[in-house]
């Protein structure tokens, strides 16, 4: 997959997506989102890719959100075509039936938490620093941090955040439930690898399962939520990896998952 503003490759199951803009801490223009976006769909249509990875280029940052240089000049109708590019990009992450995983070290602030909210797992190193600091620049978040972030973590702390414009650490964000682990710098790969690892080694086909029924029970009503989670149990008996899962179960060995 060839890009000008991401780099996206593929070793081991995992294709690894990584904002590459480190001149500006990896903010996200326009033809960076748009990339993003197609990197993450031509991922969940390669049958070899079991989990996506997100990640900045450097040291220094996951992504500090999207590019102001770009966006001050906006107007208006500008905008609202600007930010439905996010829009579509963060529902292309939590509709992919695959696993997507954020590596963040560094500034993830803005855009970066919005990115980071609609992945399925987030790794922080102690030097992240999540935040929506966008009130101080005169605006909210116009991506739809402010509902998921409310849904993630309640009222009191989203207004924390989007009101205030406060940064927390890694650290805080682990407290918060906003990111799923939070290990030293120097452990961030090999932490972001292993989770990789165990990932990849799940059954393909119910990993999507369980995330459609995550995100759909987090929004649904208990009745609509109930019956979605019992049409994707119960479509997973078509599948040969049901079969072979149970088999080896049965015959005390590890599954061979293959996706189909």
């Amino acid at each position: 997959m060839s890009y000008e503003t991401i780099t996206a490759g593929i070793q081991d199951a995992v294709c690894s997506v990584v904002l590459n803009r480190p001149k500006v801490l990896n903010a996200m223009n326009r033809q960076c989102i748009l990339e993003c976006a197609d990197a993450i769909r031509t991922a969940e249509d390669d049958p070899s890719v079991r989990v996506v990875v997100l990640r900045g280029a450097g040291e220094r940052a996951f992504t500090a959100g999207a590019d102001i240089n770009e966006l001050r000049t906006f107007g208006p109708a500008e905008v609202l075509r600007y930010n439905r590019d996010w829009l579509n990009l963060f529902r292309r992450i939590e509709f992919c039936r695959k696993p997507v995983v954020a590596s963040v070290r560094g500034w993830a602030t803005g855009g970066g938490t919005e990115l980071s909210l609609a992945c399925d797992f987030v790794v922080a190193s102690e030097t992240a620093k999540f935040g929506l600091a966008e009130i101080n620049i005169g605006v909210i978040p116009g991506a739809g941090a402010a509902v998921r972030l409310t849904r993630w973590v309640g009222r009191l702390r989203a207004k924390e955040l989007l009101m205030l414009g406060r940064t927390i650490s890694g650290q805080e964000a682990l407290a918060w439930q906003l990111a799923n682990r939070c290990v030293p710098d120097t452990n961030l790969e090999a932490e972001t690898h292993d989770l990789c690892r165990i990932l990849a080694s799940k059954a393909p086909l119910a990993l999507g399962a369980a995330k459609a029924c995550v995100n759909i029970g987090a929004e649904a009503s208990s009745d609509v939520a109930l019956e979605y989670e019992l049409r994707e149990f119960a479509h997973l008996f078509t599948s040969r990896d049901q079969k072979e899962g149970m088999t080896a179960f049965l015959e005390k060995r590890a599954p061979n998952f293959e996706g189909h």
